[in-house]
C-alpha cells in the first residue's frame, strides 16, 4: 500500500519539482521510495553532505525562480543545513528543506539524544529559515506542504522547513491525492507584482530629471523580480552611471559605455571611483549591504535617493531615502521608465564615465599582461572570459574569487549568468552550487572558480559531479594560503601566520584530487599553461578540475593593493579601523571583512 511519503513525493511533482537534492536516512526512506516510483517526474541527487545539498538547492533556485528542494534525515543530516539555509534567507532565495523526524510518541525523548540523533529541532531550524513547522498528524501534512511553497515564494522569498516525523513518512496514504498547491502561482517567484503610488513615481522621474549626474546601483532584486530586461531599457535611456552588486552582476550587460562593473571593495575601481560623483542614487533591488553600500558611507549626504525594494522594511534602514518606491522591481521600473519623458544628454557626466573606466581597463591590461610565475589570477580570469559562451553559468566561491570574477569576466547579456554567495558569504558553495546549476540545463557548461581554502570545504562533491557526468570546469586559484586572511594579518598584525594551508613538505594536489574521484585533472604553473589546460577542460564532455599556481599577494581589493604598496615603515591603522570616502585616492575603504 502507498505511504504517506508518497503523497509527499507526488505533491512535490505536482508543483513542478523536477528534482531534490540531498542524503537519505531510516526516517526518510518512505520519501526516497516515493521519489523513486515518479523517476520520470522528479530525481532525486544524492549529495556527500548536507550543507551541500542546501547549497545545490540554492544554486538551482536561483536559476529557475522555483523554490529549490533538498532533503536530510534527523540529528546529524538536519544540523548540517543552517549555513545554506542562512544563506538564502539573507539573499531571499525560495528554498524548502524537508527535514526526517523521530517518531511523533518519543518527543519526550529527544532531549540529550535520549532518542537516538534526537534535539529539538523546530527551534533550531526557527533561526535560520524563513519559517519551519513540525508536522503533527498526517491529515496535516498536505496542508503543511502547500503552505511551505506559498510562503517560500511569497515577498520577500526565502528557505522553509517542513519536519516530518518518522511514524507519519510511513503512514499508510489512500492514494487520493489533495491540490499540490492552493494557488498554483505559489510554485515560482515571483508570484505577486505590485507598484507605487502614481504620484511617487512621479516624484520619481522628475528628480531624476533634475539630475545632473545620475547613478544606478542594481541588486540581487533584479534578478528575484525577473527585470534585467526592463531594467536594462531603462538604464539605456538615463544617460547616466550603472553599477551592480555583486549579486547584481548581470542586470545589465557590462559592454554598455554606462556600465561600470561592480560596486563593492572587491569589484570595479570605477564603480568605486564614479558612485562618490554621482548627484542622484537609486538603489534597485539593493539592500545597500555593507559591502555594496562601501562599509556604510554611501550614500553620501549630499545625494539624493531613490529606493525601489518589494521589502517595507529595507526603505529607511540606514539611510533616509529621497523618494522611497515600495513595490516590485519590475513594476516600479516600467512605471518609471513610462513616466521619465525626455532625458538630459548629460555628456560631460557621460564621458567621465568614459574617462574613468578607460583608466580602470588600463590598470586591468597590465594586471593581466603579466607573465610572472607564480601566476596573478587576472591572467586567469581573462582566458577564463575568452572561453565562457552565452549560455554557460558562472559560479563564484566567497572571498577573493567573487572579486576576480567580478572584477574580470564582464556579463555579456543582461540575465543571471553569475551566482555569488553573498548571502552569508560562506566558503565552500561554488562546488555543490555547481551541481545544483548543472541541474537546471542539462548539457550546460558550468564554471566553478575557488580559492584553495574554499575548494577543501567541497572535494568530496567532486564525485558527485563525476557519477551524474557533469559538465563542470572548476577552476582552482591555489596560493596555499587563506589570501585574505593572511593580508589582514601582514598589514595590521605583522604577518601572524594562522593562514597557511600548506607547507614545503604538504601541498595537496586538487588535480590529482580529482582524477583520483573520476574527473580530469589539469595542474598549471605557468601563463603560457592556463590556455591550453582551459582548452582541454572546455573540450570534455564531463567535469574537470584546472588546478593555477597563484601568486599568494595577489589581491582583487583595491585598498588592499595601494596598502600593500605603501612603505613597510609607515604608521599601520589598528585593526577595524574605517576610513571612509571622502578621498579614496588618499583614504583607501577598509572594510571588516569583504569575504563575509
Amino acid at each position: 500500500m502507498p505511504h504517506m511519503g508518497d503523497l509527499v513525493a507526488e505533491m512535490l511533482a505536482r508543483s513542478g519539482v523536477d528534482v531534490v537534492f540531498g542524503m537519505p536516512g531510516g526516517q526518510t526512506t518512505a520519501l526516497h521510495d516515493g521519489i523513486s516510483r515518479r523517476s520520470n517526474r522528479i530525481r532525486h541527487v544524492l549529495m556527500r553532505d548536507e550543507r551541500n545539498a542546501a547549497y545545490a538547492a540554492d544554486a538551482y533556485a536561483r536559476l529557475t525562480g522555483k523554490p529549490g528542494v533538498c532533503d536530510v534525515t534527523v540529528g546529524p543530516g538536519a544540523n548540517l543545513l543552517p549555513a545554506g539555509f542562512l544563506e538564502a534567507l539573507n539573499a531571499s532565495i525560495p528554498m524548502v528543506g524537508i527535514v526526517g523526524e523521530l517518531p511523533l510518541d518519543w518527543l519526550a525523548l529527544k532531549e540529550k539524544g535520549i532518542a537516538s540523533q534526537g534535539f529539538d529541532q523546530l527551534s533550531f531550524f526557527k533561526t535560520c529559515t524563513k519559517a519551519a513547522w513540525q508536522v503533527p498528524s498526517a491529515a496535516a501534512l498536505p496542508d503543511i506542504l502547500r503552505t511551505a511553497f506559498r510562503v517560500a515564494t511569497s515577498p520577500r522569498p526565502g528557505p522553509v522547513a517542513v519536519i516530518i516525523p518518522h511514524d507519519i513518512f510511513d503512514a499508510d496514504w489512500d492514494g487520493v491525492t489533495p491540490p499540490p498547491t492552493v494557488d498554483d502561482r505559489t510554485i515560482r517567484i515571483p508570484y505577486l507584482r505590485s507598484t507605487a503610488p502614481a504620484g511617487d513615481i512621479a516624484m520619481a522621474a522628475a528628480l531624476i530629471r533634475r539630475a545632473k549626474r545620475p547613478a544606478l546601483v542594481c541588486g540581487g532584486g533584479v534578478h528575484g523580480a525577473d527585470a534585467c530586461a526592463e531594467v536594462t531599457a531603462f538604464a539605456d535611456r538615463l544617460n547616466g552611471l550603472t553599477v551592480t552588486s555583486l549579486s547584481g552582476k548581470g542586470s545589465v550587460p557590462e559592454t554598455r559605455p554606462y556600465a561600470a562593473g561592480v560596486l563593492n571593495p572587491l569589484g570595479s575601481w570605477a564603480a568605486i571611483e564614479l558612485i562618490q560623483e554621482a548627484d542622484l542614487v537609486i538603489w534597485c533591488g539593493s539592500k545597500v549591504s555593507q559591502n555594496t553600500g562601501m562599509n556604510w558611507t554611501l550614500p553620501r549626504p549630499e545625494q539624493a535617493t531613490i529606493t525601489i525594494d518589494f521589502d517595507p522594511l529595507e526603505h529607511g534602514r540606514t539611510f533616509r531615502p529621497t523618494v522611497p518606491l515600495l513595490g516590485d522591481v519590475r513594476e516600479i521600473i516600467v512605471a518609471l521608465d513610462g513616466a521619465l519623458g525626455a532625458q538630459p544628454a548629460r555628456a560631460g557626466w557621460l564621458q567621465r564615465i568614459a574617462e574613468v573606466k578607460a583608466e580602470g581597463e588600463r590598470q586591468k591590461a597590465v594586471e593581466i599582461a603579466a607573465e610572472t610565475v607564480p601566476i596573478q589570477p587576472p591572467r586567469v580570469m581573462a582566458e577564463l572570459a575568452k572561453r565562457i559562451g552565452s549560455e554557460d553559468i558562472v559560479v563564484s566561491d566567497a572571498s577573493f574569487s567573487a572579486g576576480w570574477i567580478a572584477g574580470y569576466i564582464p556579463a555579456q547579456q543582461p540575465g543571471r549568468q553569475f551566482l555569488f554567495a553573498r548571502g552569508q558569504g560562506g566558503l565552500g558553495y561554488s562546488v555543490p552550487g555547481a551541481i545544483g546549476a548543472a541541474e537546471t540545463r542539462p548539457g550546460t557548461r558550468i564554471v566553478t572558480v575557488a580559492g584553495d581554502g574554499a575548494f577543501s570545504y567541497t572535494v568530496g562533491e567532486l564525485a558527485t559531479q563525476a557519477q551524474f557526468n557533469q559538465r563542470v570546469v572548476n577552476v582552482v586559484l591555489n596560493n596555499g594560503r587563506l589570501g585574505w586572511i593572511q593580508l589582514w594579518q601582514e598589514i595590521f598584525f605583522k604577518n601572524v601566520q594562522s593562514a597557511l594551508l600548506e607547507t614545503e613538505t604538504v601541498q595537496p594536489s586538487f588535480a590529482a584530487a580529482a582524477q583520483a574521484l573520476g574527473l580530469r585533472g589539469f595542474t598549471v604553473d605557468r601563463p603560457e599553461e592556463i590556455g591550453p589546460a582551459l582548452d582541454a577542460a572546455f573540450a570534455h564532455d564531463g567535469p574537470s578540475v584546472v588546478e593555477v599556481r597563484i601568486d599568494d599577494r595577489a589581491t582583487p581589493i583595491h585598498s588592499f593593493k595601494r596598502r600593500m604598496r605603501e612603505s613597510a615603515d609607515a604608521p599601520r591603522p589598528r585593526p577595524g579601523t574605517v576610513y571612509k570616502l571622502r578621498d579614496w585616492k588618499v583614504s583607501p575603504q577598509l572594510v571588516e571583512d569583504p569575504a563575509e
